[in-house]
């Protein structure tokens, strides 16, 4: 386990997958606020260029920037059949990410049962 990024990675994954179902539902919340810009949030690319320099990925949720797509007549950039499925899909990577992090635990529980 020792020089093993794994859970780390896992950790860091799940703050931005969180950070990102925040923003999502504020969006969503906000779909009929004139002027409202949707957020997005990008962690994939930190946690990426952590993993490619070997270096131990931090956990910082991501970036969250206002998106720059077309906004509709009151100003307004929320598309809720987008937002719904980032919701969805966001949703089944976290619990992916949770699955995966709790497998490596449940390895380690098991490796130090049998010593």
């Amino acid at each position: 386990m020792i020089g093993d990024f794994t859970p780390p990675a896992l950790q860091a994954a799940l703050s931005g997958l969180a950070q990102r179902s925040r923003v999502t539902a504020d969006n969503i919340a906000n779909v009929q606020t004139p002027g409202f810009l949707a957020g997005r949030v990008d962690f994939e690319s930190s946690l990426r260029g952590a993993l490619r320099n070997g270096e131990t990925p931090s956990i910082n949720g991501g970036t969250v920037a206002r998106s720059l797509e077309p906004t509709n007549t009151n100003g307004n950039n929320v598309n809720l059949d987008m937002e719904t499925v980032t919701a969805t899909e966001t949703g089944l990577r976290y619990q992916l990410a949770l699955n995966a992090l709790d497998g490596k635990y449940n390895t380690l529980r098991t490796a130090l049962r049998t010593q």
